[in-house]
């Protein structure tokens, strides 16, 4: 978070973290990652029971802890939106909260790939993370004036697919396509749902928690994340021939920090 606290601040969005710490814990957490946010120490998870997202399933020193996630909160105290998962180890990226409520940010910055009748420019959320990050890679399509691709629930028709190869230690959650138009094309006397101008497939990333991934990265390392897109560019007159492009995004996978606080402040 601290490394999007500036981009957060130019959108008018301050940032703060509640946990179940102790101040003095907060404190050395602070002093040692140079957190420049407020930090909110909740001992007795009053707060944390208030927003409902208490981790009952937290035993030991680690009991009253909250499940990882975000409130966007409005400045009258209205919850606008909220991102927490269900498996407490899969936690979203400050960087991937950026992408999702201010994609304008990362508009036109992204690397761009050779691609047949569209403009196809990759971003990600992310360069590096650590297990248990849920981040999120983004596939930007520009298509000519005039010119669409069909969307996924299209019949009959070849639909614009992102279709990705697995990846040791990170797991893919299901792609997420913009609504689509729904166009009437007097060519073949139909209407149907199609995507035009610029819009962006998301692929939400979560690099695994398992003590084998952990285990494994004891140094950074640097995963490459592959697919394929699929599609077939049409115009008002006709459509060209199905295409395909591969497309890859590199991420750094760094260890988790272990260390803690002094012993005489830490949980018991």
């Amino acid at each position: 978070m601290q490394s999007a606290r500036e981009k957060f601040r130019q959108q008018g969005v301050g940032l703060a973290a509640i946990s179940y710490d102790s101040e003095a814990i907060l404190g050395d957490f602070t002093q040692r990652h140079r957190i420049e946010y407020p930090l909110i120490a909740d001992p007795k998870s009053e707060i944390i029971r208030s927003y409902g997202v208490l981790n009952t399933e937290a035993t030991g020193f680690t009991k009253g802890m909250a499940r990882p996630g975000y409130f966007y909160v409005t400045p009258d105290g209205t919850v606008k939106e909220k991102f927490f998962e269900t498996a407490y180890t899969d936690r979203d990226t400050a960087g991937s909260l950026i992408l999702k409520l201010f994609p304008e940010l990362v508009e036109g910055n992204g690397r761009e790939v050779a691609a047949p009748y569209i403009k196809l420019t990759l971003d990600q959320s992310d360069g590096t993370v650590i297990p248990g990050s849920r981040f999120t890679v983004a596939t930007e399509v520009t298509l000519p004036p005039d010119t669409h691709v069909y969307a996924p629930e299209v019949k009959g028709y070849k639909p614009i697919q992102l279709i990705m190869d697995v990846s040791p230690g990170l797991k893919l959650l299901p792609v997420r396509y913009p609504k689509a138009k729904v166009l009437f094309l007097p060519v073949i006397n139909e209407s149907v749902p199609v995507y035009e101008g610029n819009f962006r497939l998301l692929q939400d990333v979560v690099a695994s928690a398992d003590r084998t991934f952990i285990g494994s990265v004891t140094e950074a390392k640097t995963i490459t994340l592959k697919g394929t897109l699929f599609y077939q560019a049409c115009d008002t007159i006709k459509c060209y021939l199905p295409q395909k492009s591969t497309v890859s995004w590199d991420v750094r996978v760094i260890p988790l920090d272990a260390e803690r606080s002094p012993d005489a402040i830490r949980h018991k």
